[in-house]
């Protein structure tokens, strides 16, 4: 799974994804910098990793990670292939979600494309260009529905007014994700055409240092222009967190997020976000050689969850033994837990809960 960091050009993106993938992405006060999609794997901070860590003391501890894509600026007119619309539009559909990027800040060093910040009409540019691209896909999908349509057909009766559905509101400036949808006509329907506008969201507001702790007016009125779109905001002084990124020594970091009044740097909330924004969540498994994060999708069943470690854990499934995170904790060992009568016994269709501590039983 994958999260695609999009914005105008000179928005931070460059910077942020440096942040995030120590992967130093060129990064210059110019449009077009990153041209090639970088990706950077990165680490998802995990607090009861650590705990586990301390618990079980292992070989090697492994955390879950998320694929982060840095795709280049996008201009007006990227749906016709303006600039590297073409390129921009292709790397943006081949991602899960969407963290967009929002210059949050004033600063006469850093050269706007449109001459002056206002993030509501740089929202607006992208929205645009993605919302016509989605156009042209309804556009070409209805004329080969309603010919069918005509002939009788319910089915493609029925698609041609969900698509009638999605091409009013992508004509009114309505992403996808924004319009409500019968769950069966959804399924059916919408989430094969793949839309871009239709990806979850994130706006990241980026903001100088003295903003990061509670945003400023333009986040505020980012806040509102989102409120009915089905989107996360998140505020980020990203040139801050490059600062912070700078430092090698740990506790002189923790000084510098003491100073603008952190906990902890905000890209390690972005990271947690942009998984949560992929739906994905969490199990773990804990051992002497390794304790380690495993990535699956929120619902993924216990049968499921051991695929993910080999498929032959999935196809040979006989059952899982699961303990809850907070019992592991509580009673500090696995061999403590047996004793208090607190591990499970899981079948195929348990449904996996977030930080549950697993082991697979499985033949082949």
């Amino acid at each position: 799974m994958k999260a695609g960091i999009v914005g105008l050009p000179n928005v931070g993106k460059s910077t942020l994804f440096n942040c995030l993938s120590n992967a130093k992405a060129q990064s210059a006060n110019f449009p077009f910098c990153t041209i090639e999609p970088n990706i950077g794997v990165v680490n998802v901070p995990d607090p009861r990793l650590q705990k586990l860590e301390e618990l079980v003391n292992p070989e090697r501890v492994l955390p879950a990670t998320v694929e982060i894509v840095d795709i280049a600026g996008l201009v007006k007119g990227a749906s016709k292939g303006e600039g590297l619309g073409n390129q921009f539009l292709a790397n943006i559909r081949e991602t899960d979600a969407i963290l967009h990027v929002l210059r949050c800040f004033d600063n006469d060093n850093i050269v706007h494309v449109d001459g002056n910040v206002n993030p509501i009409r740089d929202k607006e540019t992208i929205d645009m260009e993605l919302q016509l691209k989605d156009l042209e896909t309804i556009d070409k999908k209805l004329d080969k529905v309603k010919r069918a349509a005509k002939t009788g057909n319910k089915d493609a009766q029925k698609e041609e007014s969900v698509l009638l559905k999605i091409k009013s509101g992508l004509e009114a400036g309505i992403s996808v994700r924004a319009i409500e949808f019968d769950e069966s006509d959804y399924e059916e329907f919408v989430k094969p055409s793949q839309l871009i506008t239709d990806k979850p969201v994130m706006y990241v507001c980026n903001v100088d240092e003295n903003a990061a702790v509670s945003g400023n007016a333009y986040v505020d009125q980012v806040k509102e222009a989102v409120k009915d779109e089905n989107a996360e905001v998140l505020v980020l002084a990203v040139g801050t967190e490059a600062d912070i990124n700078e430092l090698d020594d740990y506790e002189e970091r923790q000084l510098f997020l003491q100073d603008i009044g952190l906990e902890e740097p905000g890209s390690a909330k972005l990271i947690r976000s942009a998984y949560k924004l992929l739906n994905q969540q969490t199990y773990f498994t804990a051992g002497v050689k390794e304790v380690r994060a495993w990535t699956i999708n929120v619902g993924a069943t216990g049968p499921q969850a051991a695929g993910v470690i080999h498929t032959d854990f999935e196809k040979g499934f006989i059952r899982a033994e699961v303990i809850a995170y907070d019992d592991y904790i509580t009673y500090g060992s696995e061999a403590k837990v047996k004793e208090a009568g607190k591990m499970r016994v899981e079948g195929k269709n348990y449904v996996v809960k977030d930080g549950d501590v697993m082991h697979f039983l499985f033949n082949v």
